[in-house]
């Protein structure tokens, strides 16, 4: 019980942020209106992806220096957990597009780097299965995580900035951090990516137990 304490956090902070999320007063911005109240959803689902993407990261750079598979294991959880927030990420995004854009999806840098790092996450779990050895499996995962990752980066956070972007805090635009945000809207903003994260470290954590153990019994 003392180890698993932390999964209390998650439990204690959804049960405040999620009412607040749709009942508790928003600042209501040019175009946003009360839209903004996605903000709890998409922009912090996407924090908590892009974390659990980095934990995954260097859990395929530890298995490159130790031959562990266990640090395989993790690696291939995380990045199965984040990609799952990544496909809510993306739909919690077209709902909010198409009140506020008019369509659910456009011709934006942003969006078109995130269809590309789904699709290649996708890659990387086709490629899993696509091979028996354990060993080669683990090797061939760890080096393509990595130029995955990378490869992320580079789509989200790099090609946004430099072009013309119609999100916040990308092509000129102003982020979030400069909107006239009601102090508990920050709060509850920040509370919800440490729930997220910390919910995508529980379910990958379950994973990795169901995934030791299948490997056991082979």
């Amino acid at each position: 019980m003392k180890k698993n304490w932390w999964k209390f956090i998650p439990l204690f902070a959804m049960a405040y942020a999620i009412p607040f999320a749709f009942l508790g007063e928003v600042s209501v911005q040019t175009i946003l209106h009360e839209t903004i109240r996605n903000l709890y959803f998409h922009v912090t689902m996407w924090f908590s992806m892009m974390i659990l993407f980095i934990v995954s990261f260097v859990n395929s750079i530890r298995y490159l220096g130790s031959n562990q598979l266990l640090h395989d294991y993790r690696a291939a959880m995380y990045a199965k957990t984040a990609l799952m927030f990544g496909f809510i990420g993306i739909f919690t995004g077209m709902v909010w597009a198409n009140n506020t854009w008019g369509t659910p999806w456009v011709n934006d840098p942003q969006l078109n780097g995130a269809a590309i790092t789904i699709l290649s996450y996708l890659a990387y779990f086709i490629l899993r299965n696509s091979v028996k050895d354990e060993q080669k499996k683990a090797r061939l995962s760890a080096v393509y995580n990595i130029f995955a990752f990378a490869l992320m980066f580079v789509l989200l956070g790099i090609l946004p900035r430099i072009n013309d972007s119609l999100h916040p805090g990308k092509g000129g635009n102003p982020g979030f951090g400069k909107y006239d945000l009601a102090p508990a809207m920050r709060t509850v903003f920040y509370l919800s990516i440490l729930s997220w994260t910390l919910i995508g470290v529980w379910i990958s954590q379950i994973q990795i137990r169901i995934l030791r153990i299948q490997s056991k019994k082979q």
